[in-house]
This record gives C-alpha cells, sequence and structure tokens, in this order.
C-alpha cells in the first residue's frame, strides 16, 4: 500500500497537469475564435473564384490548352499531406495521416511522392519510402496560416508540376473544419484542374462582363485558384487544429479531475487505515499493561 506521502506527491503532479491541460485549452479557445472566423471569411472568396471560373469554363474557345489543365495518364501522383506542427491535439493529425494512407492502398498500382506540409506528417512519413519533392515545417505553429505561405507552395506544386512531365495527377489531404468538435479529412484533386462538368456548365450563372478575351483571363485565374485552394486548406487546417487540441485539453482536465479526485478518496482510506491502527496499537498496549 502506497504511503500518504506518495499519494500527496500523486495528487499535486496531477493538479499541476490539470493546470497546463486548462491553460491550454484557453490559449486553443482563443486561436480557434481568429482562426474560424478567417475560414468563415475565405471561403466566399473560394466560392465566387470557382463560379468565375465555371462562368469561363463556357465562353473559352474548345481548342484552348494550358499546362494546368492538359490531362495526363494515371500512373503517378504527388499527394501534398497538410498536418500540424505539433500534437497534443487528440486524433487530428492521427486521421489525417491515416486519410492519406488509404488514399494510397486505394491505389495501390500507382506511384507516390509526397510534399508534407507540417512536422507531424513529415516525420511520419519520413520513416516509409515515399519520396518528398519538398517539405514545409512550422508554418502554422503560431496557430495562424500566412497568404504568403500558401503562395510560396503553390507556386512551387505549379513550378513541379509543369517541369516534371512524370507526375500524372496532384492531390491535397487536409482536414475540413465543421465545427469544434467535427473536422472531417478530406483529398481533393489539385492539378490538373479539373474541368467543369456540362451540368455545372448548364446551371443558370451570373453574366460577367469581360473587358480582355476569355482565354486570357481563363489563363492568368487558373494559378490563382492553385493558390486559393491551397490557402484554404491551410486556414481549414489551421482551424481543425485548435478545434481538436481545444477539444483534447478539455478532455483531458476532466479526465484530471476525476483521477484527483480517485487519489484524494485512496489517501483518505489510507490514513483512516493508519489512524485505526494507531488507535488499536494503544488499545491493544493499554489492554496489556
Amino acid at each position: 500500500m502506497p504511503s500518504l506521502l506518495d499519494m500527496r506527491r500523486r495528487i499535486k503532479s496531477v493538479k499541476s497537469t490539470q493546470q497546463i491541460t486548462k491553460a491550454m485549452k484557453m490559449v486553443a479557445a482563443a486561436k480557434l475564435k481568429r482562426a474560424q472566423e478567417r475560414v468563415v471569411a475565405s471561403r466566399p472568396f473560394a466560392q465566387k473564384m470557382s463560379e468565375v471560373l465555371s462562368n469561363l469554363s463556357s465562353k473559352i474557345s474548345e481548342d484552348f490548352s494550358h499546362p494546368l489543365l492538359n490531362e495526363r495518364g494515371d500512373k503517378n501522383y504527388l499527394i501534398v499531406l497538410v498536418t500540424a506542427d505539433r500534437g497534443l491535439c487528440g486524433a487530428f493529425n492521427a486521421n489525417i495521416i491515416r486519410t492519406a494512407q488509404n488514399f494510397m492502398q486505394e491505389n495501390s498500382d500507382k506511384n507516390f511522392r509526397l510534399i508534407p506540409v507540417g512536422r507531424k506528417g513529415r516525420d511520419f512519413f519520413r520513416r516509409r519510402s515515399i519520396p518528398f519533392l519538398a517539405e514545409y515545417v512550422g508554418l502554422t505553429s503560431k496557430g495562424r496560416a500566412e497568404h504568403s505561405d500558401a503562395v510560396k507552395i503553390a507556386q512551387n506544386i505549379i513550378k513541379i508540376f509543369t517541369e516534371d512531365e512524370s507526375i500524372d495527377k496532384v492531390f491535397i489531404v487536409y482536414s475540413e473544419f465543421k465545427s469544434v468538435l467535427s473536422q472531417k479529412p478530406v483529398v481533393e484533386q489539385l492539378l490538373p484542374i479539373p474541368r467543369s462538368s456540362s451540368e455545372e456548365t448548364n446551371k443558370p450563372q451570373a453574366e460577367y462582363i469581360y473587358e480582355q478575351p476569355p482565354n486570357e483571363i481563363f489563363g492568368k485565374l487558373l494559378p490563382m485558384q492553385i493558390e486559393t485552394q491551397v490557402y484554404k486548406a491551410l486556414l481549414e487546417s489551421v482551424a481543425s487544429e485548435q478545434g481538436s487540441r481545444m477539444t483534447a485539453m478539455d478532455s483531458a482536465s476532466k479526465n484530471a479531475g476525476e483521477l484527483i479526485d480517485k487519489l484524494t478518496l485512496t489517501m483518505n482510506r489510507i490514513r483512516q487505515a493508519t489512524i485505526t491502527k494507531e488507535i488499536i496499537e494503544v488499545v491493544s498496549g493499554a489492554s496489556a499493561l
């Protein structure tokens, strides 16, 4: 049976841990509010960008060609994996990595290369036999995503895709923010940019007046579309990470409270048993005299 001193030390240790988890929960809640506002503000822009591209695709000539649109084979895939730089955020990183692994298993006949964005994804796949074409760490460690970083990543992806003809398709894997309690890992195709289907083209669309030829505008907007998708993925990932960390730290604080109650009850029982034993010894000694 542990001594009272050991139980007091354990209770003190758990209380210290509980203070840390509560502080991390408050910090995550503050970062989540800012990240959620940025996500909500970015979604209309991304949606409008897709609408404009869809409208332009119906006006461009049939012989229009662009490196970001040209279909290639279906053998060599490049995955842009967006994870967090830090842990202590529940199953956030594990779910994204598992989604990427499931995607690779479903396409086991393909050749994969990787661009990890985030330390956790990089460290996991570094031990696997998947070559890296680039890696980005520390971009979201402060709880926010910068547009300049997204532009840098997008431009590098475009450069790799246009210069390396052995890459057939580029996919991005990230966590889409639904709510504080819900984050959904998704896999989206970045390149080549999927052309609008006939159903989307036939939908009622707003009438835009273009000063320049649609072909020229469409060609300039395609790289911006990649930048927008990468930036959106970073924002969604940051918000999902903070939401998952807030939930995990709240659960850890509650578990620490329950453990403190159990340890306190055990300590009281040990103390009561010690007192009872001492009373018995005193009574036994008095009876012997």
